[in-house]
């Protein structure tokens, strides 16, 4: 009696990846944005020093190598976390400077352009979901950073801080630039921790006040940095 050997179901063949074992292209881009999101993250909660490649590859989902592969080490991995918003938030800065000016020609105030460079931040925080809420967390911290938070800022944000000081010249040409880049010293720490929304004052106040009230924010930040500005421009203190 002849026996039939029962055929066992094969399984399916893997795709293979795309370049001698290396994501394709889409599959790329999507692991990219995948290990970006989960280190972005990691990075604002735990700071630069508090995160490894293992913790941000097993965030993501990802061998550690993958990561190696598409960022190198460490600091240009948070480079490229740091790249990715900076882009986006420079050129929706631009734009609404150029919307500004040309809609105000000849009638600026200082207080329509810090408007019109916070409030493009304002409004992709209240409208960009959690990763921007986490991207802003990190940028707080990396303004506060002393060792090389300033080298940091400069590379990925220079360019539009000098188109604000310079519109800001345009406003206020009496305005000694030492003083105009001191006043953008202490706007940029009030911009920053109304973004990063850390919750402080909602204990201080006793729940009067809520850091997530970007509204309430709007409502206040804009005037109370422009007087700053013109009381220091006002006062022009030597030295």
């Amino acid at each position: 009696m002849t026996q039939v050997r029962a055929s066992r179901a094969q399984p399916a063949p893997r795709a293979k990846p795309a370049g001698r074992g290396r994501p394709s292209k889409a599959a790329g881009r999507d692991l990219k944005e995948t290990i970006l999101d989960a280190a972005e993250g990691l990075f604002a909660r735990h700071g630069f020093h508090g995160v490894t490649i293992r913790q941000v590859a097993a965030e993501a989902g990802v061998d550690t190598a993958l990561i190696h592969y598409y960022f190198g080490a460490k600091r240009e991995l948070f480079d490229s976390v740091f790249l990715r918003r900076a882009e986006i938030l420079n050129t929706a800065r631009s734009v609404s400077m150029d919307a500004y000016e040309k809609s105000h020609a000849g009638t600026m105030t200082v207080e329509g352009v810090i408007e019109a460079f916070i409030e493009p931040l304002l409004r992709i925080s209240q409208d960009g979901g959690q990763g921007w809420k986490s991207y802003f967390a990190l940028v707080a911290q990396v303004n506060n950073t002393p060792a090389w938070g300033g080298e940091t800022m400069a590379r990925f944000f220079d360019p539009v801080v000098h188109r604000l000081v310079e519109t800001l010249k345009v406003v206020r040409p009496d305005a000694a630039y030492r003083d105009l880049y001191w006043s953008y010293q202490f706007l940029t720490g009030s911009m920053m921790l109304a973004l990063s929304e850390t919750g402080r004052i909602d204990s201080l106040s006793n729940g009067e006040c809520h850091s997530s009230d970007l509204g309430a924010v709007r409502a206040r930040l804009f005037a109370y940095c422009a007087a700053g500005f013109e009381a220091v421009i006002a006062r022009a203190p030597q030295g």
